[in-house]
């Protein structure tokens, strides 16, 4: 087994003009990091020279790299990559900022892809920003999904206390009911199932699934889904020996704290699960894309234009994922290294 100690994590940078390159920065300097990974960080140089002139950062050093295998320990490595010399716009949306956070995230997927780098972590962007110079990007998640050749993927917020996800992602909830089907609750929950026994090596998961509808329809009175659709899916789970329970109505549920109950939660869609996630974890979360063959991470704060560059943000989310993220790369090959002792004794 490799050496934890050199787990390399590819950086993309996100919105510059954001405080995501704040609180990597702050979090490297003051959190010890150095010491459980390797960095590699997707920025252009003068730009990031440029954003330690604006925010009077003296101390930070970081090294300049071509590709990731000549990353150093105990460094912030950068690999460079083309920009226009245009001044930061701290606080600001612009399309400067939209371009190279695109630029960053596809050089750091690329790398990812060809696996010279082990995790990614990536810091927040402006999704209608971006839009502005890739029309189809909606989210890391969805971007991801089709650089990993549209792989089952699953959105999955997680804290100390809760983990939940998501069937639908970043849709209209005019639109919602129509995405809701059988067989997508029901991948949905193989992923959720498949990635906290291989992720979180638990080894027979407990799952709780969220209703669409208020009160779970009220039997048919306030909509359909939960009767037809999504509770025979949880009752094959459930008849087949699988620890999958639900539709539960999101306010009892929450209200009650059952959630404290099971390994994770699945909920219908977007805000439903964001909302108590957010209320119990907030600012100590992490989004993670389970179902893809490599680890994707990203702190649940958004850009925060409002306080860029006013050394007013909190780290604590960004260096709560770099460090989940390396438990997760521990996981898989501790999973890994499991199944291929089991098949020699067999």
């Amino acid at each position: 087994m490799r050496d934890k100690n050199k787990v390399i994590v590819g950086i993309s940078c996100g919105d510059i003009n954001g405080i995501g390159l704040e609180v990597l920065i702050n979090s490297f300097a003051t959190e010890k990091l150095f010491d459980r990974c390797v960095p590699v960080l997707y920025v252009p140089v003068k730009t990031m020279n440029a954003y330690l002139r604006v925010l009077k950062i003296k101390d930070f050093e970081f090294h300049v790299i071509k590709k990731p295998k000549d990353a150093l320990m105990n460094k912030m490595n950068i690999i460079d990559f083309p920009a226009k010399d245009i001044p930061l716009s701290l606080g600001k949306s612009t399309k400067f900022a939209a371009q190279i956070a695109v630029d960053s995230l596809s050089l750091a997927v690329s790398d990812l892809k060809k696996n010279l780098t082990d995790v990614i972590l990536t810091l927040p962007v402006n999704k209608h920003n971006i839009s502005l110079v890739k029309k189809d990007f909606v989210g890391h998640t969805e971007f991801l999904s089709k650089q990993f050749d549209n792989q089952e993927n699953l959105m999955i917020l997680c804290g100390h206390d809760l983990k939940i996800a998501t069937v639908t992602n970043h849709v209209a909830i005019s639109n919602i009911s129509g995405l809701i089907s059988k067989s997508i609750i029901d991948d949905k929950i193989s992923v959720l199932y498949q990635t906290l026994k291989m992720d979180f090596l638990i080894s027979k998961p407990k799952i709780a699934v969220l209703s669409l509808n208020p009160h779970s329809g009220d039997n048919g009175l306030i909509g359909y889904e939960d009767d037809r659709i999504i509770k025979p899916v949880i009752m094959s789970w459930f008849n087949n020996g699988h620890e999958v329970h639900g539709p539960y109505s999101a306010d009892a549920f929450f209200g009650s704290k059952s959630y404290k109950n099971f390994d994770a939660v699945l909920g219908m869609y977007h805000d439903q699960s964001l909302i108590p996630f957010k209320t119990i974890c907030f600012g100590e979360g992490v989004n993670y894309t389970a179902g893809l063959s490599a680890i994707r991470v990203s702190p649940d704060h958004g850009v925060a234009y409002d306080i860029a560059g006013k050394r007013l943000a909190d780290n604590k989310s960004l260096v709560y994922s770099l460090l989940f993220s390396l438990e997760l790369f521990n996981n898989r090959l501790s999973h890994l290294d499991n199944l291929l002792k089991t098949k020699v004794k067999q």
